[in-house]
């Protein structure tokens, strides 16, 4: 008995594919008939060559189906030869194609972004992601296309703060690929994790599923041409931000503290991380968040509640300048939990200070543009 194509379908029947819960045949993934080439003289193979199609290079069955179908093809088709007085030998090979274009190689990604921004913050609880949210948004006001990445996978913020948790993105197909359509709010486009996973469940994932779905965030979006693309990064230095050093050439950074002495101490090891010597990330300069305490009924007053000028002082230690000092007023807090950014307000003190803020930004990154070298991805070890 001789192989023919049929049987190799057959084969090929048997396997299921897990991305479809369906043998590959049933899921469309086998590309025209199978090719079967008989020995031309003794000694030489079958050789057997298939073509199956994924959704994506990416596809995390794509290695376990590929093995089992030619594991199915080998028992059939030694079935088949049994016959045969000698045992020939078999060559079997699995071609991949894919639906969606493979995705771009490090050092190609976001082709039409001309700006990236790290907002970092050596602790938590400083208002990082309030300042991130809010410096997105003056941006946008200024005539900036703007886009923002909630980079913080256990604890994804962006969501609320923009009042959009209830969106969901979808997938748009750009020149072959299958991307994921940031959700656009206040003229800004964001994406965050917080979107794909339920708000009350915790995310119990390992370092390397976190980074994964960091990259697919940065790599598998449709971002599209953006003046500044602005990384809500998440507290202290991490699996994460390394990532993101290894994935995309940041132009600069920006560090956010309060004025107390134990979160200065902990944004010197943030500054500390982007001026390693294989990082060279550029500081930008420091933003002093809950700078002073002024209540409502009470505007000309100041009550320095976590110390005074701490940022403005660390600013000049490290020769980075101090972009701006933001008071603390119960308004931000209640502008953000209610998903009203104080940015979309520039006739308050608040708007007001993040609209210079964003000024401040832009100065200083077309400064860094026309003085320093573009900055380089850092090289994986």
């Amino acid at each position: 008995m001789a192989l023919y194509p049929q049987l190799i379908m057959d084969a090929l029947a048997t396997v299921t594919y897990a991305g479809t819960k369906k043998n590959l045949i049933d899921s469309g993934m086998v590309v025209d008939q199978p090719a079967v080439a008989a020995p031309q003289q003794d000694g030489e193979p079958w050789r057997v060559t298939v073509v199956l199609e994924f959704p994506r290079d990416t596809d995390p069955f794509l290695k376990s189906t590929v093995k089992a179908a030619e594991a199915a093809i080998r028992y059939h088709c030694k079935s088949a030869l049994d016959g045969f007085p000698v045992e020939p030998p078999l060559e079997v090979t699995i071609q991949t194609e894919y639906k969606s274009k493979p995705r771009p190689e490090v050092g190609k990604l976001l082709p039409q972004v001309k700006n990236i921004i790290a907002v970092s913050s050596g602790k938590g609880g400083v208002g990082k992601s309030t300042v991130a949210a809010n410096l997105a948004i003056a941006l946008a006001r200024l005539g900036y296309k703007v886009g923002l990445l909630d980079c913080d996978i256990f604890g994804p913020s962006m969501p609320k703060m923009f009042h959009v948790e209830d969106e969901r993105p979808y997938a748009v197909n750009v020149e072959g690929r299958d991307l994921i359509c940031p959700i656009e709010a206040y003229g800004v486009k964001m994406l965050s994790i917080g979107f794909f996973v339920s708000p009350d469940t915790a995310t119990l994932w390992r370092g390397g599923m976190a980074t994964n779905a960091l990259k697919q965030l940065i790599a598998d979006a449709d971002w599209g041409e953006l003046d500044y693309f602005i990384l809500d990064t998440p507290p202290g230095t991490s699996d994460i931000h390394l990532t993101l050093l290894q994935t995309l050439a940041i132009t600069g950074a920006v560090i956010v503290s309060t004025p107390q002495q134990v979160a200065l101490a902990d944004a010197r090891k943030g500054i500390d991380m982007y001026r390693n010597e294989k990082v060279n990330v550029p500081i930008l300069g420091l933003i002093e968040n809950m700078a002073w305490f002024t209540p409502a009924e009470l505007p000309e007053n100041r009550y320095y509640i976590f110390g005074r000028e701490g940022c403005k002082r660390l600013a000049e230690e490290m020769g980075v300048p101090l972009l701006a000092q933001i008071p603390l007023v119960q308004s931000i807090c209640e502008s953000g939990d209610a998903g009203e950014p104080a940015a979309m307000n520039s006739d308050t003190a608040t708007g007001l200070a993040f609209i210079n803020l964003a000024q401040a930004v832009v100065t200083v990154v077309n400064r860094r543009n026309r003085d320093l070298p573009k900055t380089h991805i850092v090289g994986v070890k």
